[in-house]
């Protein structure tokens, strides 16, 4: 008699409720883990690819924000920051009134490989804008999902037991 195969997490629940049920089972407050998420969320946008990471650390260490969740929405924001990353260039284009630069992965890894100092003088104006842009709506971004994860990281606390309390 073979035993059943062990019942595989839906991926949902492994990456998202499981990790803010194991904060707040270890008495993590919602509202700092619906902070946390907020953050991380936002911050998993930024437009410069391969910063969001420290720049997690950098704003969330001051600010007390709880990593383990941070981290996890932070990655989880990873497909979103590749799909809004040009959005974010082009905003910053019409926002600063610049004319439309065009680009091309193969154009940038020339420009980068030709020498980092090269690529920077082409594109880093470019990611001030997005990053200029990033930062307008940060705030409000950060606002809305705040609001939004709060009754549900309260629902998921309401199913959990009661979190023990340190003697």
């Amino acid at each position: 008699m073979t035993e059943p195969a062990p019942k595989r997490e839906a991926f949902w629940y492994r990456w998202l409720v499981k990790p803010v049920a194991t904060q707040l089972s270890q008495g993590t407050e919602p509202r700092k883990v619906a902070q946390a998420i907020a953050f991380g969320l936002t911050i998993g946008i930024f437009p410069v690819l391969g910063t969001p990471t420290a720049l997690s650390l950098v704003l969330g260490i001051p600010l007390r924000l709880n990593q383990p969740v941070v981290q996890v929405f932070r990655e989880l924001a990873y497909p979103l920051q590749l799909a809004t990353v040009l959005l974010f260039i082009r905003a910053g284009e019409w926002l600063f009134g610049i004319p439309h630069t065009p680009l091309s992965l193969s154009l940038m890894f020339q420009r980068f490989f030709a020498g980092p100092l090269l690529f920077l003088k082409d594109y880093g104006m470019l990611a001030l804008f997005a990053v200029a842009v990033w930062l307008l709506i940060a705030p409000l971004l950060i606002a809305l999902l705040y609001c939004g994860s709060l009754p549900l990281v309260k629902l998921v606390s309401n199913h959990l037991p009661p979190a023990p309390h340190a003697a």
